[in-house]
């Protein structure tokens, strides 16, 4: 996620809205985003409800060196309409171009 913000620019400019899902609490997603500045939202789904409805998970395990777990990624185009949806995994996460190639292939134009 402190990749996704790092290029937060760059999604902003592809007319991207990015919607980060999460197991932890809204507690623990505040202090994560205030310490890394994060300004995307985080949506906390400690019940796994949106996770499993929308299938936004590849592996179970959460990896407590990461500091939160982090399943997925929503993209939602200007309408709020979700286009695309990115799961990633506890070894692999997502990057900028993965959300740019995402948006290229779903958003429409």
């Amino acid at each position: 996620m402190v990749e996704l913000q790092s290029g937060i620019e760059k999604i902003n400019a592809a007319d991207i809205h990015v919607v980060g899902v999460s197991y932890d609490s809204v507690d623990v997603l505040a202090k994560f985003t205030e310490k890394r500045k994060i300004t995307f939202p985080l949506l906390s789904d400690p019940d796994s409800k949106v996770i499993k409805a929308y299938g936004v998970l590849n592996a179970e395990a959460k990896d407590q060196r990461a500091g939160i777990a982090h399943p997925g990624t929503f993209l939602i185009d200007r309408q709020g309409i979700i286009r695309a949806i990115i799961p990633s995994t506890v070894r692999k996460r997502h990057t900028v171009e993965d959300l740019l190639k995402a948006a290229e292939d779903k958003l429409p134009g």
